[in-house]
């Protein structure tokens, strides 16, 4: 833990910022099992969010262990570190009125809960709306796009959310899209109307 810091607040108001740039903040969360669809409709939202010249932004979990947690490994310590550093990356975006878009497995709920609570306790709170995609484990391991399911079944992946560690499901998510009953297109449409609802963008 780092001592002898101060925290120093800027000029700007998070209330102020979200008047001057036109436009609310908010944490995108997108939950499920690997190859559930996360990061396709991640992808998808963004691009629909910035086509409207709204401001956003993805965090996807394979690219973040590329950079920012690329010293981090898939023990359910450092799962839940890796989570712990997105659930503050994410209200950091999202206090700059940026739709911040997530893509992770975040398999705890513990963990979900965490960066629902930071979100909660910032000045002011800052939305976090969490998205269950939902996807049957039938269903993903016949996508398997990566041979991830097919190699912890063999044994060659330890610790395999879905497989031989566990994937804990929202109690209450915001939102939940089930994959295999609704497109790419559909989803995005489901979160986008939910953000119209909530007055976080306006159309």
């Amino acid at each position: 833990m780092a001592t002898n810091i101060t925290f120093h607040p800027g000029a700007v108001s998070t209330e102020e910022r979200a008047e001057l740039l036109g436009q609310k903040g908010a944490t995108i969360w997108l939950t499920g099992l690997s190859a559930s669809g996360k990061s396709t409709i991640a992808t998808a939202l963004e691009q629909h969010l910035l086509h409207l010249k709204l401001h956003a932004f993805r965090l996807d979990g394979d690219n973040v262990r590329f950079g920012l947690n690329k010293d981090l490994g898939f023990s359910p310590k450092d799962r839940e570190e890796n989570i712990r550093r997105i659930g503050e990356v994410s209200l950091l975006f999202s206090q700059s009125s940026t739709l911040t878009v997530t893509a992770f497995i975040s398999p705890y709920k513990s963990d979900r809960d965490l960066a629902r609570a930071l979100h909660a306790a910032a000045s002011p709170p800052t939305p976090f709306i969490e998205v269950f995609v939902d996807a049957p484990l039938s269903v993903v391991e016949s996508r398997d796009p990566k041979g991830l399911y097919k190699k912890a079944r063999a044994g060659e992946i330890k610790e395999f959310t879905g497989i031989s560690s566990p994937y804990e499901e929202p109690d209450a998510p915001e939102i939940v899209i089930k994959t295999d009953e609704l497109s790419v297109e559909g989803a995005v449409e489901k979160i986008f109307g939910y953000l119209v609802e909530k007055g976080l963008v306006t159309i």
